[in-house]
C-alpha cells in the first residue's frame, strides 16, 4: 500500500459555544484526519494522528457556523514536559509577526521517535479581542 503523501487534519470549532464559555474542550472543538492509519481520538481534541517521516501534514481551521471566523493562529509542539519543543517554529512572516492561517502545514521529520506522541499547542483565533486566541495541548503526532 502506497502511503499518501499529505495527511489533512481538520480542527472544526464552535467559535460560539468556544468563546462564551473561554474553552476549546465541551464539544467545542472536533478534530479528525484522513491519514492512512486508524488515527485514536478522532473527533476530539485528543487527537493522536499516526504519521510518517517525510509526510506532510496540513491543518486546517473550519468553523461550525460559517459566518464566525476561525484562523490557525500558532501549532507549537511540546516537550515532554509540556513545554515548547526547541525544535517548534510558529507560523510568522519576515518581521516575526504571527499571521493567522486557515492552513498550516509541515512536513514529518525523520528524526521523530517512533512509537512516542508527539504532542502539540493548537492555537486558534477566532474574533478579536482579549479572550479571542483559544488552545488545547492534547492532540498530538505518532510515528509509525
Amino acid at each position: 500500500m502506497a502511503l499518501k503523501p499529505q495527511i489533512n487534519i481538520i480542527a472544526v470549532v464552535d467559535v460560539i459555544g468556544a468563546l462564551s464559555g473561554r474553552t476549546l474542550q465541551n464539544g467545542n472543538l472536533c478534530l479528525v484526519d484522513n491519514g492512512d492509519y486508524t488515527s485514536t481520538g478522532q473527533g476530539t481534541p485528543e487527537l493522536c494522528t499516526f504519521v510518517r517521516p517525510g509526510q506532510v501534514v496540513q491543518w486546517s481551521a473550519l468553523a461550525v457556523d460559517l459566518q464566525t471566523p476561525v484562523d490557525i493562529k500558532a501549532i507549537t509542539f511540546l516537550g515532554p514536559d509540556g513545554t515548547a519543543s526547541p525544535l517548534s517554529r510558529p507560523a510568522s512572516n519576515e518581521e516575526g509577526e504571527k499571521l493567522d492561517l486557515e492552513h498550516w502545514a509541515g512536513m514529518v521529520p525523520p528524526y521523530l521517535v517512533p512509537g512516542v506522541a508527539h504532542r502539540y499547542r493548537l492555537e486558534l483565533q477566532m474574533y478579536e479581542g482579549d479572550h479571542s486566541v483559544l488552545h488545547v495541548d492534547t492532540p498530538a503526532l505518532l510515528r509509525v
